[in-house]
């Protein structure tokens, strides 16, 4: 539309100030808007459209980014009061690649402290509300990015993910997502902790937030390379995608008892790849890798722990070692408090079983090219913000989870490095959405993204919330 002329960068970002006016007080997912200066932006855009000298793919998109990717002048707090009053002096590497396209960022979205909960709210900004029920979350930490994405207050968004923060979002609030192979896209300007800014976290990586694959992949194009002190010496060159959709090699892990998945979230994935293999694809529906499902307990949640743990006050990690030293604390607590205080030794021999690991997983993307799995165990489910990610528990299917097992499906591919695509595959009995992950080999992006866009084309993919219908 703005190639054509059909709106103007000025219009279309009117546009989505009104429908963020409209619907802020019900959502809160735009939590700092940089107004003035994105007007001026855009009709500095509209001018060389004029002018045909557009500067990138994305000349004149409004946007919006998460509040844990600093933009130069504009508020970018990482959720933490310690910087509710911060302003960064220069752009998260992504961020000025997305500027460079063209692209316009008018704003910045919720999040949990230091991206840090499967929810999104802080004592800064308060909390985001899921446009598919007001009363739940929309997941986390990217929350703020995936209902804005949700109700159509940004086109599409950036988000980061090192335990599921991208791809839980877009299974809670009904959108696409897409977590990269880890060290494609450069995370320099990752505000997870006070001093942050020059070195990427482990596990962690930035990927885009859509309403359809197309949009995904159109964004992470944009974004993918290398860092820029290592591009006079390094670039990137992915793969194309294996084969067409219905040509691609499908396997599917619905299900562990490490993990039980919802009999709601079940019965819809279930019919998802009952519907593949009506149209053709064959699934596998039980080949494994040859790793233990519960490694990403033991191996891939404590890595996460240490990626993590540089945004714990002095207080906190004092509290850590006396749990440590605990022989009675609860073992789900001792083991966050182990890895977020462990040896560099210990975190070498963790990441000697991660590599094994990964080998284990590049024999089974010899045999197979996508991996269908739940993103987590459950939809949507409402707030709860006393205790912490380690504390909490949820009550499904008349069990008591532990909170933190929203965690274990992403994790579980995470730590070790691999793509993977989230994409809507229907709605529960309860009317909120369910996602299925798209998993690939380490540097397979393009097969997932393919594969999503076969997947969404079949099943519907996004669907409008009835609250965004304004």
């Amino acid at each position: 539309m703005l190639a054509s002329g059909e709106v103007s960068s000025v219009e279309l970002l009117e546009h989505f100030l009104e429908r963020n006016s409209s619907l802020h007080n019900q959502i809160n997912a735009v939590v700092t808007l940089d107004v003035e200066r994105a007007k001026e932006l855009a009709t500095a855009s509209d001018r060389r459209r004029a002018n045909g000298e557009a500067l990138g793919v994305i000349e004149g998109l409004p946007m919006t980014i998460k509040d844990a990717i600093a933009v130069e002048g504009v508020r970018s707090t990482g959720g933490a009061v310690e910087l509710a009053d911060h302003v960064p002096d220069e752009d998260a590497e992504v961020v000025s690649t997305i500027k460079a396209a063209g692209g316009i960022i008018f704003g910045k979205t919720n999040l949990p402290r230091w991206s840090g909960d499967i929810q999104a709210f802080n004592d800064i900004f308060g909390t985001t509300n899921n446009p598919w029920d007001l009363d739940c979350g929309p997941g986390g930490s990217s929350g703020g990015a995936s209902a804005a994405v949700a109700v159509g207050l940004t086109p599409w968004e950036i988000g980061t993910d090192i335990g599921g923060s991208i791809r839980l979002p877009a299974h809670f609030a009904g959108v696409c997502g897409h977590k990269p192979s880890f060290g494609i896209v450069p995370q320099l300007g990752y505000i997870d902790h006070v001093s942050y800014g020059l070195t990427d976290a482990d596990v962690n990586v930035f990927g885009p937030l859509a309403r359809t694959v197309n949009d995904l992949e159109l964004l992470f194009d944009i974004v993918n390379g290398p860092r820029r002190d290592r591009e006079n010496g390094w670039r990137l060159d992915l793969p194309s995608a294996r084969g067409d959709a219905k040509e691609l090699r499908v396997a599917s892990w619905l299900d562990d008892p490490d993990c039980p998945v919802s009999e709601d979230v079940s019965v819809v994935l279930e019919a998802a790849v009952d519907a593949m293999e009506t149209d053709g694809v064959t699934v596998n529906r039980s080949a494994r890798p040859d790793i233990a499902f519960n490694d990403v307990r033991t191996v891939g949640q404590p890595l996460i722990s240490a990626a993590t743990s540089p945004g714990r006050t002095e207080d906190e990690l004092e509290a850590l070692h006396e749990i440590v030293s605990d022989p009675s604390a609860d073992e789900t607590l001792r083991m966050r408090a182990a890895a977020s205080t462990m040896s560099h030794r210990d975190w070498l021999l963790l990441t000697e079983k991660r590599d094994r690991n990964r080998r284990l997983w590049a024999d089974f993307f010899n045999d197979f090219d996508v991996l269908l799995a739940p993103v987590a165990f459950v939809g949507a489910f409402e707030h709860q913000h006393e205790g912490t990610l380690y504390t909490r528990t949820l009550t499904v299917d008349g069990r008591v989870r532990p909170y933190s097992d929203l965690i274990v499906w992403t994790s579980q591919f995470g730590y070790v490095y691999l793509p993977s695509t989230v994409v809507p595959v229907g709605l529960t009995k309860g009317g909120v959405p369910v996602g299925i992950q798209v998993v690939g080999p380490y540097l397979g992006d393009r097969t997932t993204l393919e594969f999503a866009r076969y997947v969404e084309l079949l099943l519907g993919g996004y669907r409008v919330p009835p609250i965004a219908l304004i």
